[in-house]
């Protein structure tokens, strides 16, 4: 006899008939995680930051809202303070947003239908970042295709109004935050994406990546600074690539494949 239906993973027949209200909420609800709360304190010390730089509060909550993705704000802070001109700061931040192409890639087939909008999709593919990508990707199969456009606007809409509202709050209380606490915070989403992502890992050569990446990282930041996350990217990458390439053929050679 099976056991009890875990939250997500085998939805009822008549689920596809459900509305999208329901779905909605459904994703709502699936926000509200450990993820949710490790975002939440990496954004403690952005308000902090943003306070610290000089950052009007409402320019704050509208980059929370409109940039989304945390280091791309952080490089547009520092693009601010350094007195870099509008197009120089716009080019900076797409620069930082290129890293979310393979996620947009990767999530959007799983939403799309033959019905679903293309307008739609381009206003979800808002909502992509690590933390809604990564609980996208380990929920949403479970949902009926036709609903997972309201699903993933609930999860990734609640991302965004939640920490707009700790921006809002730490912002105003960010006087009592020490910079070094808002620091240590701000440091918590890049080990949160790091081992979310090693655990999630399906091959060895993303694990080889990562491990490069770590490695060239403050190599490239002394050698190129300004363009070291890039170079180690795609240094580390391609490195990767072909020591996986590499063990593959090895693999094969050792079982007699030609």
């Amino acid at each position: 006899m099976d056991g009890p239906m875990q939250p997500f993973e085998r939805p009822p027949s008549s689920a596809s008939a459900s509305g999208y209200g329901h779905w909605f909420l459904r994703g709502v609800w699936t926000s509200f995680s450990i993820p949710l709360l490790i975002l939440m304190s990496a954004f403690v010390g952005f308000a902090g930051l943003a306070r610290e730089s000089g950052v009007a509060l409402e320019h704050t909550l509208f980059m929370t809202a409109i940039v989304w993705a945390l280091p791309a704000k952080v490089v547009l802070i520092g693009a601010i303070m350094g007195g870099a001109s509008l197009p120089a700061a716009a080019f900076a931040v797409a620069l930082t947003s290129v890293r979310l192409t393979p996620m947009v890639v990767s999530i959007v087939p799983e939403l799309r239908t033959e019905k679903t909008r293309p307008v739609v999709l381009y206003f979800l593919s808002h909502f992509v970042a690590v933390t809604s990508w990564v609980l996208a990707m380990e929920r949403m199969r479970a949902v009926p295709r036709p609903m997972r456009t309201a699903w993933y606007c609930g999860l990734g809409g609640t991302l965004i109004a939640v920490n707009m509202v700790v921006v809002a709050v730490v912002y105003m209380l960010a006087g009592s935050l020490s910079p070094t606490l808002s620091a240590a915070l701000l440091m918590m989403t890049p080990l949160y994406f790091l081992t979310s992502l090693w655990g999630s890992a399906r091959e060895r050569a993303s694990h080889f990546a990562m491990a490069f990446g770590m490695v060239l990282g403050p190599v490239f930041h002394v050698l190129t600074p300004g363009f070291d996350l890039m170079a180690a990217g795609f240094t580390g990458g391609a490195a990767a690539y072909l020591l996986h390439r590499l063990t593959r053929r090895k693999a094969k050679v050792g079982e007699g494949t030609p």
